[in-house]
């Protein structure tokens, strides 16, 4: 299939890597929008399929990509969505995805819940997408691009509540340790400018949105969360840590 774009929000890279891991199964020549570097417009039309791979925060869409997602006019493109998350729950942020991309213009083809390693806790959900889940996200493909041949198809219909599950920020940002050897790495990639250029070492608590881009990114690994808190999270996370979520198809 041409004219195939991936656009995503990915911080840590695990939503990337499943987004573009459909996309490429879907068509060899996949145009990318990377939405944590991206102030751009863009501008698709009726001849658009767009791969659209989201990760998912407490259930949630992060506010922050659903204001990326407005940078993205549809004017009638095939959207196909991905809500990508760490073995916990994907919850509503499917149906919130598909809600923002129909008010951008676009007809939603599919629908996909992926599995990739969780942000916050690594142990949970490692390695994925793995090669298990490579083969399930080619099968989701073959399946999408057999209903883009249907005529008169229908939107899928997709898990989720409306009003979405009420989801609050962690009141924490991620601390440096002595390490960090002032590189500037994390503020010049961190996607809401949250890390002052001349003070790398900091992080302004009113923009970060706790993506965890700066701790992934970190050459010396001198960024983390706050000890406490990881722990908390650890404990909470504990009940998935040995369950296998799988991949989950919508058409």
């Amino acid at each position: 299939m041409k004219n195939i774009t991936a656009v995503y929000f990915s911080p840590t890279g695990g939503t990337k890597k499943a987004c573009m891991a459909l996309a490429s199964a879907m068509s060899q020549d996949v145009k990318e929008v990377d939405l944590c570097t991206s102030d751009w417009e863009w501008t698709f039309g009726p001849g658009d399929v767009v791969i659209v791979g989201i990760p998912v925060f407490g259930g949630r869409i992060p506010g922050f990509a659903a204001e990326k997602l407005k940078h993205c006019r549809g004017n009638g493109a095939v959207a196909v969505t991905a809500a990508v998350y760490g073995n916990r729950a994907f919850e509503d942020a499917l149906l919130e995805l598909d809600d923002c991309l129909r008010a951008q213009g676009f007809r939603i083809a599919a629908g996909t819940a992926l599995l990739a390693e969780h942000s916050m806790v690594g142990d949970i959900a490692s390695g994925r997408p793995d090669e298990q889940d490579m083969e399930d996200i080619r099968s989701f493909a073959a399946r999408i691009l057999d209903k883009l041949q249907e005529e008169g198809w229908q939107e899928p219909q997709v898990p989720g509540n409306r009003p979405y599950r009420d989801w609050k920020q962690m009141p924490v940002v991620p601390v440096t340790n002595d390490s960090c050897t002032a590189c500037g790495r994390c503020a010049k990639l961190c996607p809401a400018g949250a890390i002052p250029l001349d003070a790398p070492g900091t992080t302004k608590a009113d923009q970060c949105i706790l993506c965890m881009r700066c701790v992934s990114v970190c050459p010396t690994r001198a960024r983390s969360l706050p000890a406490p808190a990881l722990l908390m999270l650890e404990q909470k996370l504990s009940p998935v840590r040995d369950i296998r979520r799988e991949n989950e198809l919508f058409l």
